[in-house]
């Protein structure tokens, strides 16, 4: 289910739970179910879901379809980590657009999956959506930036009252122009200064930094809310170059107790193979 290890210097003081999930879209066409199960066989905590998987709007989930995704959890014994790619599938969506309307449909639909999230028992959602954060045609950055911070402390009561937590991504260069690096996240969250809006790393992303990805995690460890486990290469952590035991030893270090979540962005050779193979790899590390 997951790894233990005690943390701190001098004498062993503390012992950290690392819990380990596994995203859904990987298992392409399989029913929620089924993904559970099989989450729970390759000794998965949790399983972290895409809305886009449901086929339809965040507000247009039932409250029997939201009851049936946290029963089928329940009933495999894992838990709904929380939600990520938020807005992949939707149009007419941007957090620093310039046009007012559009601004409001999006805090309106952030809203819409924040109470998805807490429906179906998550307690953190992933914002990555490179597309829906680029700085807008005309915009400086700095308009960019005092519009996306307006959109996002706008979702604020939501999140607080649902007890849901909002994690910012920063995505490398490749992706967006907009928030590329963990100290650029870290000063948008102190900015937003919620409890309930903090930092999602990704292994992936922070590999496009020139910091190494230990430094980037020491540095924010006061915000550092949840993490995602994968290569440079997108697939799952252990198929590539990236060594994890440096990783696994900084965040033991800040004692780091969130949730590790595999997330692979190409999903060869086949589910089954990158679920059993990447937690055979984050056991060796984090052991």
């Amino acid at each position: 289910m997951g790894a233990r290890f005690r943390f701190g210097d001098g004498p062993l003081h503390g012992e950290v739970h690392m819990k380990f999930a596994i995203c859904n879209e990987m298992f392409e066409g399989w029913e929620f179910d089924r993904v559970c199960a099989a989450a729970r066989q390759a000794g998965y905590a949790g399983v972290e879901l895409a809305p886009f998987t449901l086929g339809k709007p965040a507000g247009e989930v039932s409250a029997q379809e939201r009851r049936s995704l946290r029963d089928a959890a329940l009933r495999q014994g894992v838990e709904i980590a929380g939600i990520h790619w938020v807005l992949a599938h939707t149009e007419g969506f941007h957090i620093n657009s310039p046009d007012a309307a559009v601004r409001n449909r999006t805090v309106s639909y952030l809203i819409d999956l924040v109470n998805l999230c807490a429906d179906i028992g998550g307690a953190v959602m992933v914002f990555g959506s490179p597309k829906q954060r680029n700085v807008c045609e005309g915009l400086s950055r700095q308009d960019a930036w005092c519009l996306a911070r307006q959109t996002f402390q706008a979702v604020v009561p939501t999140l607080e009252d649902r007890g849901v937590t909002f994690c910012l991504e920063p995505l490398s260069p490749v992706e967006t122009d907009f928030i590329n690096t963990g100290e650029e996240a870290a000063a948008m969250i102190r900015e937003v200064g919620s409890a309930n809006f903090q930092l999602l790393l990704d292994v992936k992303a922070m590999s496009s930094e020139t910091k190494q990805i230990p430094q980037i995690i020491a540095e924010n460890a006061g915000v550092l809310k949840h993490f995602h486990a994968n290569d440079a290469n997108l697939r799952g952590p252990g198929f590539g170059d990236v060594d994890f035991t440096p990783i696994a030893a900084a965040l033991k270090k800040i004692g780091y107790d969130g949730w590790v979540s595999v997330e692979v962005f190409d999903f060869s050779p086949d589910p089954v193979t990158i679920a059993n193979e990447s937690i055979k790899y984050l056991n060796s590390v984090f052991d």
